[in-house]
């Protein structure tokens, strides 16, 4: 078994580590902040991911943490970097946490570098030329991009669709893929710059189809189609597959919106005009605001009006704020004028104008509407009478299509999806205190 050094405590390299370890590889994990470290140490998981915690915890004796880059480094066959590359105004990624792990690296290196951040086409090359100045040119380079999916990254790395490894030496690429020992998926082996583009390409492709049905639920409410049976219709064909065409009001996390940017921005470096992905963006960043549309023909203006945000992570089974879709609407709801209110099992994050709950029924007690922002498996009930008695209006606006239609409405409901035919008993009822506009 080797020795791995992992950089960088966060999702990915947290997930990486404890599975290598699990694999049976000593594992030592360096990040440069002393708390997360600290609580490491301790046994605490500064991240929410099912199934990590457990992780760690049986691997113990085979996972350290550290601050220091030596300890770190110390006997290691392995450097893992799984630091964030996050965009920058211009829409390329940032590599500064990247530069920062090649160029803390020892004179005396032997250990293979193992590219586990997503990065642009072309950084394994610029790597390999940093580290020939730096008379550091027996130092291998291996890109290994990482596929996991926030919320089932364990499952991801134990149990992935592939593994891709991309080497400039034949050896190098051989000693990674021997790491994944224990694992029974296909292996792509690849020259570097294709590794790299792999990553970016898949996210592409899936952020693409994301859009795609959207489109089509749009459309889907213009003409009285439900977008949830042509989903079903065209995933039912072998050659498209089900797979993230479910519509709602878009992506967000840390993975799609930034590597959405860095490979429309590393086009036009090249002199490339991404013109199918920059629309793929475009859309995604109208569908978050399409809510607030929702919201104005059911309630009319929206200053004065209380709206529950149900769901705050980017997605279910993580805490993780980052792009996350309620943000934009917590924001568009706050110039409109609207009291926001937010709940999340998970995520408890400052959100300026935002009052967070307990519980869904604190949140909704007393509100016009309830936007369902995030699939919590908590909320597939939310459409029962204690509910509907605690609103002011009962309107629930199903951001993901969690809900059924029909029984919601039956339940005394207003309700409006994302693509669903919009029937009648959609529109709210005339209050004695006043009344609603539904025509804007």
């Amino acid at each position: 078994m080797s020795r791995i050094a992992v950089f960088g405590a966060g999702y990915v390299g947290l997930v990486t580590g404890a599975c290598l370890a699990e694999l049976g590889h000593d594992v030592a994990v360096r990040d440069i902040v002393a708390e997360k470290i600290d609580a490491l140490r301790r046994g605490e998981v500064p991240i929410f991911e099912p199934g990590l915690e457990e992780l760690l915890a049986r691997n113990a004796e085979r996972l350290r943490y550290t601050l220091d880059v030596a300890e770190a480094l110390e006997g290691a066959d392995f450097v893992y970097v799984c630091v964030d590359t996050p965009p920058l105004y211009s829409g390329d990624a940032d590599l500064s946490r990247v530069w920062t792990v090649v160029d803390e690296l020892p004179y005396d290196t032997r250990a293979t570098i193992v590219m586990k951040s997503t990065v642009p086409v072309g950084t394994g090359e610029k790597v390999r030329s940093a580290l020939d100045g730096r008379g550091l040119a027996t130092v291998g380079y291996v890109s290994n991009p990482e596929f996991t999916a926030e919320g089932t990254a364990v499952r991801d790395f134990m149990e992935p669709d592939r593994i891709v490894v991309g080497a400039f030496v034949e050896s190098d690429g051989d000693a990674v893929e021997a790491l994944h020992g224990g694992i029974d998926a296909p292996v792509v082996r690849a020259d570097v710059n294709s590794a790299e583009m792999i990553k970016l390409a898949a996210n592409a492709f899936l952020m693409t189809r994301v859009s795609f049905v959207n489109e089509i639920a749009n459309v889907c409410e213009l003409v009285g189609a439900d977008v949830q049976r042509v989903a079903e219709g065209v995933g039912l064909d072998h050659r498209l597959g089900k797979h993230f065409l479910r519509a709602g009001i878009g992506w967000g996390g840390s993975c799609f919106p930034k590597d959405s940017l860095a490979l429309k921005q590393l086009a036009a470096n090249s002199g490339y005009h991404f013109q199918l992905l920059s629309a793929v963006i475009e859309v995604n960043e109208l569908q978050k605001r399409r809510v607030v549309q929702k919201l104005q023909k059911h309630l009319g203006k929206l200053r004065g009006m209380r709206v529950a945000l149900l769901g705050l992570a980017f997605k279910p089974n993580t805490d993780d704020m980052r792009e996350a879709p309620s943000l934009v609407l917590a924001s568009r709801l706050n110039a409109e004028g609207a009291e926001v209110r937010g709940w999340d099992p998970i995520a408890r994050p400052e959100i300026p104008g935002v009052k967070l709950y307990d519980t869904p029924l604190a949140a909704v007690t007393g509100a016009d509407a309830a936007v369902i922002v995030t699939e919590w498996p908590e909320l597939a009930d939310i459409a029962r009478e204690e509910i509907r008695a605690a609103m002011r209006h009962p309107l629930i606006i199903d951001g993901r299509n969690l809900l059924d239609p029909a029984r919601v409405r039956r339940s005394g409901f207003a309700y409006e999806g994302i693509g669903r035919a919009v029937s009648p008993l959609d529109v709210l009822p005339e209050t004695p205190d006043r009344e609603l506009d539904v025509s804007k």
